[in-house]
């Protein structure tokens, strides 16, 4: 600030400000060296896990640009400390122009090897020690120079951990190699289970080739588990680097396998409480980056990482049937498979709001129809009660002719008694003629009888009953029901009737009904005329697939404007009618699935043609 005295308020403080920013770009733009040193080799695990994960916390927390050099142990393999002096000097010929700012070993051989070479390998330089179990330190050696981000392993907790969500577990094999590493971890298991050597059977194969422990694996006893440490070198001493020991482990393997660290899990583990490589590179990066800038390293402490919450394979747990229920509360299950609805709950939920909308619609139109059903039902039974109405209306009209009729018969039977009894009184009575008489009685009757029985029929109040009839048949009994009629109106009715049946489906009543109407509206309408001129004619015939009836008359016609309406309700020509005959006729027309047309005949009358489906006659 002295620079700056004298100086307005406003210039002084833009000078502390550029003063200020000069320095930070400064710190921003400094340049740091890293060396990094792997025990065994890049591409092994656990511990290419953990430097990839410390390389991004680094680039993730680092403010300067980072220059990270890795090398690898080879010797460690092996546990020949011949060529560590040549590689020491190689190190220090690499870095001769720059010495790192910081050097991070990872794994136990590493920190063991920077220990040895310290006072030749970069004395000054601070060190972070990581990725390494703390019973594998020797603490004495540890200089002020140095940082600890160290793990604990507990072997035993892990086994129980599997035993309690696979309780049937009583052989364990454990897969480990023969490097002095790998020998020195079985020692430390070995103590670690102890306590269980009674409850399950610990099977060991480090002095096997990863061949010959594969063969074993892949046949092991039932309620058996295999537990997977590390496989840098086997007996044979072959090194293993990345995935592949494991992964041809899980292809031949059939028992659940469990480990100690989560860099392995993701496809072959089981799962439960593991070391976590993201919590220990997050503490181990944060660490690395309070020493690059500077701050002391024996003020910097690390508490030991131990397991992380227990995680598992959703898959793996299906595979071997182990249970959910068992697994510990804290714990998470990765890589379940989403259930139909995760997967398609927006399919689904459009589905469901097209069937429900569907449903609606389906019922809406079963309600609707339900009602037309009803309604339909309703209209025929008034349409039907109507034409009930209409034959008592005509009955009524044919009362003086069927009065007349059945008088003729009773008339002539009461003749035919008296006669009877004159001859019965007579010295010799004449039997042939008593019998003849008797003969006269018993036709008389059946001739009343059989007007009685047809006004019955008309009278008749009967649901609709459509079952296969001959219109012929329909036609000659009306035609022999209005005959009186016709003699007492002084009207010549002719029909024609077809010689073959006419088989339609009717009820016999209801187009009786129709017939009736239609000859007696015929002579209604031709009242006013001579008694020479007045005739009905009625014809049936077969019209390809169709049932006719013609009715005619020569009347005077129906007017040209009213033959489209001639069929609609009320409408009428006669002074007293109703107009409910011809609609009752066209109601009744309709339901059997035919027609009925009118129309005015060439010269003079008209003529009413009703059009009927035939059926196949039955047997």
């Amino acid at each position: 600030m002295r620079g700056c005295t004298g100086l307005p308020r406003w210039l002084a403080t833009v000078c502390v400000v550029a003063c200020l920013s000069h320095s930070g770009s400064l710190h921003a733009t400094e340049h740091k060296t890293v060396l990094i040193l792997h025990s065994v080799g890049r591409e092994f695990r656990p511990w290419n896990e953990y430097a990839k994960q410390i390389r991004t916390e680094l680039d993730r927390q680092s403010p300067w640009p980072l220059d990270v050099g890795e090398h690898s142990l080879e010797s460690a393999r092996s546990g020949d400390s011949n060529p560590e002096p040549p590689f020491v000097r190689y190190l220090n010929a690499l870095y001769a122009e720059r010495v790192p700012d910081l050097i991070i070993a990872i794994g136990a051989p590493a920190a063991a090897f920077l220990r040895r070479h310290r006072e030749h390998l970069f004395p000054k330089a601070p060190a972070l020690l990581t990725a390494i179990d703390q019973r594998r330190l020797q603490y004495s050696g540890i200089s002020q120079n140095d940082v600890l981000v160290v793990v604990k392993h507990d072997f035993r907790f892990l086994f129980e951990s599997f035993l309690r969500i696979s309780p049937d577990t009583k052989i364990v094999a454990v897969v480990n190699g023969n490097s002095p590493n790998e020998l020195f971890w079985r020692n430390e298991i070995q103590q670690d289970l102890r306590p269980l050597e009674g409850r399950i059977d610990i099977r060991w194969y480090d002095n096997l080739s990863f061949q010959d422990m594969l063969k074993q694996t892949a046949h092991l006893p039932s309620h058996s588990a295999i537990f997977w440490h590390t496989m840098l070198v086997d007996a044979a001493g072959v090194a293993y680097e990345g995935d592949r020991a494991l992964k041809n482990l899980y292809a031949t393997a059939n028992a659940p396998i469990f480990t100690h660290d989560d860099s392995f899990f993701g496809q072959e583990i089981v799962g439960g409480p593991m070391l976590s490589a993201r919590m220990l590179s997050k503490q181990a990066g944060t660490a690395a980056v309070r020493m690059l800038d500077g701050e002391k390293p024996d003020s910097i402490t690390i508490q030991p990482v131990g397991f992380a919450k227990p995680i598992y394979d959703w898959r793996e747990l299906r595979r071997w049937g182990i249970g959910e229920s068992g697994l510990p509360s804290d714990s998470e299950v990765y890589f379940r498979e989403p259930t139909a609805w995760q997967k398609y709950r927006t399919q689904i939920l459009v589905v469901c709001a097209v069937l429900l909308l569907q449903s609606v619609l389906i019922s809406s139109l079963l309600f609707e129809r339900r009602r037309r059903f009803n309604a339909e039902l309703v209209s025929r039974q008034r349409s039907a009660e109507l034409a009930h109405m209409n034959r008592f209306s005509m009955a009524g009209e044919l009362t003086a002719t069927i009065a007349h009729e059945i008088n003729q018969p009773l008339g002539a039977m009461l003749a035919n008694v008296e006669t009877a009894e004159m001859m019965i009184k007579s010295p010799v009575p004449d039997l042939h003629e008593i019998g003849e008489i008797l003969a006269d009685i018993r036709r008389d009757d059946q001739r009343a009888s059989d007007v009685i029985v047809r006004l019955r029929s008309l009278l008749k109040k009967a649901p609709f009953e459509p079952r296969q009839i001959d219109l012929n048949d329909v036609v000659r009994e009306t035609v022999r029901f209005l005959s009186a009629l016709s003699i007492a109106r002084e009207v010549e009715m002719i029909s024609l009737i077809a010689p073959t049946p006419l088989p339609v489906n009717g009820d016999f009543i209801q187009l009786q009904q129709v017939i009736l109407n239609l000859i007696v509206n015929a002579m209604d309408a031709m009242s006013g005329m001579p008694s020479a001129e007045r005739k009905v004619r009625v014809l049936t015939a077969r019209d390809g697939d169709s049932a006719d009836i013609f009715i005619s008359d020569a009347g005077p016609g129906i007017p040209a404007d009213k033959l489209k309406e001639v069929f609609e309700p009320f409408f009428t020509t006669k002074p007293h009618g109703m107009g409910m005959g011809l609609s009752i006729a066209r109601t009744i027309v309709d339901a059997h699935g035919g027609r009925i047309v009118a129309e005015n005949l060439a010269g003079r009358g008209a003529t009413f043609r009703i059009s009927l489906p035939l059926v196949e006659l039955s047997n």
